[in-house]
């Protein structure tokens, strides 16, 4: 979480996450601050910023993807750490599940399943939280489906700068999944 408010704060790189939370100013909607916290920490990330972050699947990038949007979301559902850590928990395997089917080398941006993990931890801890647990396991199986089937094709053109775009872009995509598979 550190290194996402420091990209705000400094202006890392192409300053993604400061440049979303602008296009809303002070109504912006938990969906965006969740991409824009994750632009951020990988902006700071790429270009410069020496604090340690959460990895998964052998990438920061793609650590910073799932961690924040789950993290933004707690704050805003007003969840309990327990309930953050779970979510947090689901998140990562879920998406360390996807990556199983990838393999070592990909043109493939592990940004999507990140995010995709994001929006399952989302999902979780919004179904829990309602009472809603019967429908968690489907929900989680639309969101991947519907996150994947929409980005899966973007690809990695190697750790750089324009991660955080991507980033951006796959938290969007996969929030927009679970909202498709919530409705």
């Amino acid at each position: 979480v550190a290194i996402s408010y420091e990209g705000l704060r400094q202006g890392y790189g192409g300053e993604v996450g400061r440049t979303l939370l602008e296009l809303y100013g002070t109504c912006c909607p938990v969906q965006v601050r969740a991409a824009a916290a994750a632009a951020a920490g990988s902006d700071a990330r790429m270009n410069g910023c020496p604090m340690p972050v959460v990895i998964n699947s052998g990438s920061g990038n793609q650590g910073i993807t799932l961690t924040l949007p789950v993290v933004e979301y707690a704050k805003e559902l007003h969840a309990s750490s327990e309930m953050m850590l779970r979510a947090l928990v689901l998140a990562n395997l879920l998406s360390v599940h996807q990556k199983k089917y990838i393999g070592s080398l990909s043109a493939y941006c592990g940004a999507t399943s990140a995010a995709t993990g994001a929006a399952c931890g989302v999902a979780y801890m919004m179904l829990r939280q309602k009472g809603e647990q019967e429908r968690i396991y489907q929900i989680l199986c639309d969101t991947i489906t519907n996150s994947i089937e929409t980005l899966g094709g973007m690809v990695c053109d190697g750790a750089k700068a324009s991660c955080a775009a991507k980033i951006g872009l796959a938290v969007e995509n996969a929030l927009m999944a679970l909202e498709l598979s919530l409705a």
